[in-house]
């Protein structure tokens, strides 16, 4: 099925690309999650509309990805979480949980869908995460989780 995505997917392509992909993983994941949408004739004219806004808010240079990511680095980055016994999370840690943390903490603004987890973190201590800047460009954050 061919499919023009909507955000980024990693391992599929960014925001505006078009791509072929089976046809239960477009319908049951991608289109669903708003990740994607079907392509169209029409929807020619929103890949173009899409690739502005993606210029826009992505980081335009390797240099400037590398600057964002020494700031990140440095950054020690607490995020106060309600727990229960043992150091078990109510819930998870999210990836706007992160970015919001990131900013509070004094680093630069970043947006919650470039945060990859990997797994859910869902116990207290430190974790580290990884914030992918650029296509060449990723960023390992430490993150301390605490109880509030």
């Amino acid at each position: 099925m061919k499919i023009i995505l909507t955000h980024e997917v990693s391992g599929l392509g960014a925001a505006g690309d078009v791509v072929d992909v089976k046809d239960g993983y477009a319908r049951n994941y991608l289109i669903p999650r708003k990740f994607a949408i079907r392509w169209t004739k029409g929807g020619e004219q929103d890949v173009a509309q899409i690739r502005r806004a993606r210029k826009i808010h992505e980081i335009q240079t390797i240099e400037q990805a590398n600057q964002i990511k020494g700031q990140l680095e440095a950054v020690k980055v607490r995020l106060a979480v309600r727990s229960g016994e043992a150091g078990r999370l109510f819930g998870s840690v999210t990836p706007a949980d992160v970015a919001s943390a990131i900013e509070a903490s004094g680093g630069p603004k970043i947006d919650k869908r470039r945060v990859e987890l990997g797994s859910p973190i869902k116990t207290l201590g430190a974790h580290e995460t990884s914030v992918r800047l650029h296509p060449e460009v990723a960023a390992k954050v430490n993150i301390e989780v605490v109880a509030a």
